[in-house]
């Protein structure tokens, strides 16, 4: 009795024993695959990073010399925007994708999934889409370039600078003003550097009971003494209507672009001056009462 016993200790202390050096196998086996993985996923880590940073060097590299080519080769100010953010939208794509390649990522599967995204992010931001083919449009037809001034939705200013989804305009109180370029590419848009030449457009008041004539030849003096107002086309001065309580001459001035405001300031400032020394008086409103 006591050796069956004994024999029945000796088996489970073997199963025992067995079973341990079979965990202790597996649990091996599992660290290395563990240690294995940990050595692969970190050389793969420090791999992709080394890839993004060189990859930043390099893309800020290539954009600096981009930009020194457009600049030696004289390009358009527009063209020189929308293909330097073209460009590092584009280096940015490819190192986004050497880096997930660098982290083992199925570059196949990855492009697929990014295809789904991209048609899912394509479908939520159809205005951005909208927005690329304006910027598209805005460098083929190039309706305004950088250094033009302009209105468009509602407000104005001097293009800044054209990028592949907005373009950035600054107002004359210095005010950074971003507007969609698929808003800019269909809508109304009035470019006042786009022509060489600019009219001003003035409106003058005199008191009924003054020499038009006289009015007129002291207007068209002060006219000749400015180099800046264009004889040809020849300046325009008419009377324009009798108001209520003035005689209103219209003026037409013909100057280059970029001396429209420098001409409409002075000249208002000008023939206010000029007219209180020639004795012509502006009107004041006026109401007769007749007394019964």
């Amino acid at each position: 009795m006591n050796s069956m016993v004994l024999q029945a200790a000796d088996v489970a202390l073997k199963s025992t024993e067995a079973v341990k050096d079979i965990y202790d196998v597996e649990l091996s086996k599992l660290l290395e695959t563990l240690i294995g993985f940990a050595l692969q996923a970190g050389k793969s880590i420090l791999v992709a990073i080394i890839i993004y940073v060189v990859g930043r060097f390099i893309i800020r590299m290539v954009n600096k010399i981009v930009a020194k080519v457009l600049v030696k080769r004289n390009v358009d100010l527009t063209i020189q925007s929308f293909v330097k953010s073209f460009v590092n939208v584009l280096l940015t794509t490819l190192l986004i994708v050497a880096v997930v390649n660098a982290l083992g990522v199925d570059t196949t599967s990855f492009a697929a999934l990014l295809a789904s995204v991209g048609l899912a992010a394509g479908m939520a931001l159809s205005g951005n889409l909208q927005n690329l083919a304006g910027g598209i449009l805005l460098l083929l037809f190039r309706p305004f370039r950088v250094g033009d001034y302009i209105t468009a939705q509602g407000e104005s200013g001097t293009v800044k600078e054209i990028q592949i989804l907005h373009t950035i305009i600054v107002t004359v109180d210095n005010r950074d003003v971003i507007l969609p370029n698929g808003a800019l590419s269909s809508g109304n848009m009035t470019n006042f550097s786009k022509e060489p030449l600019r009219r001003v457009d003035l409106t003058i008041g005199v008191e009924y009971g003054q020499d038009i004539d006289r009015v007129r030849e002291v207007l068209q003096k002060l006219f000749a003494a400015d180099t800046r107002i264009l004889q040809e086309p020849a300046p325009f001065v008419a009377l324009g209507a009798l108001s209520s309580s003035s005689v209103d001459i219209t003026i037409r001035l013909w100057v280059k672009s970029e001396d429209y405001w420098g001409v409409f300031f002075d000249t208002n400032e000008t023939i206010y001056k000029t007219f209180n020394k020639e004795g012509i008086n502006f009107p004041f409103p006026q109401l007769t009462v007749h007394q019964a």
